[in-house]
């Protein structure tokens, strides 16, 4: 086994504990910072809405860590279930045996990673969470772009 595989393994099997614990913390800081001023008093009103408040933006960087860490978990998943006989890249080892369903998998991979990608950088974008956004657009539309082009038995 190498070494991209086990650590996929590791966050596959750890990765969503990281996650419900990191959603806690951004949950935790959403309480705390409820009584605080969500926007900005002074400036533009353009200005106002672009640039949150420091209790808004701390809020967005809890948000952003946790969307990271689910983001890594389903690209882990998603790499874990089909290392077994659907993808034949080198790094992954021995892919094991044929499976006449990979490229059917990898296709709704990649359609799964894409529309996840766009439903929750739409969801960021309304919510005015700006680095959470950002993350959403970086990870999981490079991933479906990876995944996309490893080779399947049947190419």
């Amino acid at each position: 086994m190498s070494a991209g595989m086990l650590f996929f393994g590791l966050v596959f099997m750890g990765g969503w504990a990281a996650a419900l614990g990191a959603l806690v913390a951004a949950v935790v800081t959403l309480v705390r910072a409820r009584r605080r001023d969500w926007t900005r008093r002074q400036g533009h009103p353009a200005v106002r809405l672009l640039l949150p408040a420091p209790a808004f933006l701390r809020f967005d960087v809890a948000l952003a860590v946790t969307a990271l860490l689910a983001d890594l978990w389903f690209v882990s998943a998603v790499l874990v279930f089909g290392a077994d006989g659907v993808f034949t890249e080198d790094w992954m080892g021995y892919p094991g045996m044929v499976d006449s369903t990979g490229q059917g998998y990898q296709a709704g991979v990649v359609s799964a990673l894409r529309s996840t990608a766009w439903w929750t950088f739409g969801i960021a974008v309304l919510g005015r969470c700006w680095i959470t956004a950002g993350v959403q657009m970086c990870l999981l539309p490079l991933a479906a772009w990876r995944i996309g082009t490893f080779d399947t038995y049947f190419t």
